[in-house]
């Protein structure tokens, strides 16, 4: 039964996830793509989860920090996946400074970073409300 309760509970914030970022991209961009569900959804639940995975009270300042890398990571990943590999050109960052290949660059590691949040701050207080894990708590730096 625990089994069954943590795959719902991570299924169920990974689709919060994933589906908030899918819209959020439309309502930005005019468009997304499927893929930015399965990234959206695993940005979310790993940003989420670092400050309850670690075994020390983790600062926002570098929870932020650890899910701005992460996110990008993920984006480099899927980018690799979906723009290079499939040639599906979901987007391309080329013409951007600071970019690398075309699939990350640093304003939007900025913009993750400020996202993560928002994303943070949502993940807790559904962990808090819906699934009764313990109130959150924050320390800034």
């Amino acid at each position: 039964m625990k089994v069954f309760y943590t795959f719902f509970k991570y299924m169920f914030l990974f689709l919060i996830g994933g589906f908030s970022y899918y819209f959020l991209e439309i309502a930005f961009r005019g468009y997304s793509h499927f893929s930015m569900i399965i990234c959206g959804g695993l940005a979310f639940v790993l940003s989420g989860a670092l400050n309850q995975w670690s075994h020390f009270e983790m600062s926002l300042i570098s929870q932020m920090f650890l899910s701005m890398m992460i996110i990008t990571g993920l984006e480099l990943v899927t980018g690799l996946i979906v723009n290079v590999w499939l040639h599906l050109n979901v987007w391309d960052y080329s013409a951007m400074p600071y970019q690398f290949m075309g699939q990350i660059c640093l304003l939007y590691s900025v913009l993750w970073m400020a996202l993560s949040l928002v994303c943070i701050f949502v993940d807790d207080l559904l962990r808090w409300k819906i699934f009764k894990e313990e109130k959150p708590r924050y320390k800034i730096l």
